[in-house]
């Protein structure tokens, strides 16, 4: 089965502590267990050696069966309220989706 890839970079504002940076962590991930459509979520933290990742810290690569589980991640009360919450935390957020090949 092909699969649609969500691929999330974050970076959080120097002044944040680590607190805040695992609070907000822990709500991405309980995403998955309050939108039936994520069908996979796993996360980490940036360790390349090449110092390219241009201020992100945090990786969340999300899968998806098709478009229409996507969009209802996009529109999903849980998905909008980690938005309100934790939004404030975020220097910077890259989204890009694609087709698993």
């Amino acid at each position: 089965m092909v699969n649609l890839r969500h691929v999330v970079l974050l970076s959080f504002f120097d002044v944040c502590t680590k607190e805040q940076v695992k609070i907000t962590v822990d709500a991405f991930v309980q995403l998955k267990d309050k939108i039936k459509g994520i069908k996979e979520l796993e996360w980490g933290v940036n360790n390349s050696p090449e110092l390219d990742n241009k201020f992100y810290t945090h990786a969340f690569f999300l899968t998806f069966h098709s478009e229409g589980d996507r969009n209802e991640y996009i529109t999903d009360p849980s998905h909008l309220g980690f938005k309100d919450a934790y939004g404030k935390y975020l220097s910077q957020l890259l989204v890009i989706d694609y087709w698993a090949s």
